[in-house]
């Protein structure tokens, strides 16, 4: 690595943790972290600390929650700092034009897709519901625009049959704080180049509401494993069934035809009709319920012939 940089981090989820924890190991000096205020979490919904905030406090790294960034205060205060530059990884805070002023090096984005593809809150999902082959991480130079920024570096890396929200998600963290290490080298020595996005191919990734977890199974059978897929760990993909509101946790596409959402076998294999091909459902947990196999769903209660999801 060429000389450390002065930076202040701004993030907030595991995402953002494991850029993080690149930084710190990498020796760049942390001169404040940013993160979203602590918020309930969890069954009890107890506050909980962000995961950045819990690693930056476990190396003695200054915390700051503030929860706006358009006040003159809190931009007073960043700009205190004096930082190179900021470094910023799903945050969930837009910075206003007076804090992307401060850093003399600017602020830079670590972003989970190839942009312009997939600007926005939900790239990894979004990837995974279009059936996206590959995805990747890109690190931008930030300006007043949603993820227009310009190019710093771009990382492209496979969409695998079997990846899922999490996996993915896992593999971007990685890849992303790898590039980002490589960039700031190339900035400390002078050799870094920003090039524009443009606005060919760019879509935009709408953050993921309760409502489009639910699998509608008019819909071709795998439009509906991808939504599995897309949904998984969290908040899982959403069906009726008998009354009873289930998630959705593991799913295959296989041959058959039908009504859409009629199951068409119950013979230790739970097979759902779709709108092309069915769905054969391997893992499901019944609200209030643990996760079970489709074989234990199936021997615990009688599906009657013609019985269908909703």
């Amino acid at each position: 690595m060429s000389s450390p940089l002065d930076l202040v981090f701004m993030g907030t989820p595991e995402f953002a943790a494991t850029v993080l924890a690149a930084l710190i190991a990498a020796g760049h000096r942390l001169r404040a972290v940013y993160t979203q205020p602590p918020r309930p979490a969890g069954r009890g919904h107890r506050t909980q600390p962000s995961p950045v905030q819990k690693l930056a406090e476990s190396h003695g790294l200054p915390v700051r929650c503030p929860a706006s960034l358009r006040d003159a205060e809190a931009q007073a205060e960043f700009a205190a700092i004096e930082a190179d530059a900021a470094v910023v990884a799903a945050y969930g805070l837009i910075l206003p034009a007076p804090i992307l002023a401060v850093p003399r090096l600017g602020c830079l984005n670590v972003h989970a897709s190839l942009l312009p593809r997939w600007r926005g809150a939900a790239p990894i999902q979004r990837a995974i519901l279009a059936g996206d082959r590959e995805t990747g991480v890109s690190i931008m130079k930030m300006d007043a625009g949603l993820d227009t920024g310009p190019l710093l570096a771009r990382r492209r890396i496979p969409i695998e049959g079997d990846d899922d929200a999490g996996t993915l998600h896992d593999k971007l963290a990685q890849h992303g704080a790898e590039l980002l290490l490589a960039v700031l080298s190339d900035i400390s020595a002078g050799r870094a180049t920003a090039r524009p996005q443009g606005d060919t191919g760019a879509t935009y990734a709408h953050k993921i509401d309760k409502g489009q977890t639910r699998l509608r199974w008019e819909r071709p059978a795998a439009e509906l494993e991808r939504a599995v897929r897309a949904f998984r760990p969290a908040p899982g993909a959403a069906a009726q069934f008998g009354g009873d509101a289930i998630k959705i946790w593991r799913a295959r596409v296989v041959d058959g035809h039908g009504e859409p959402g009629v199951v068409l076998s119950q013979t230790g294999v739970l097979m759902v009709a779709c709108g092309d091909r069915a769905l054969a459902i391997d893992e499901l947990q019944v609200a209030g319920a643990r996760r079970m196999s489709a074989a234990e769903f199936l021997r615990g209660r009688r599906i009657p012939q013609g019985a269908r999801f909703q």
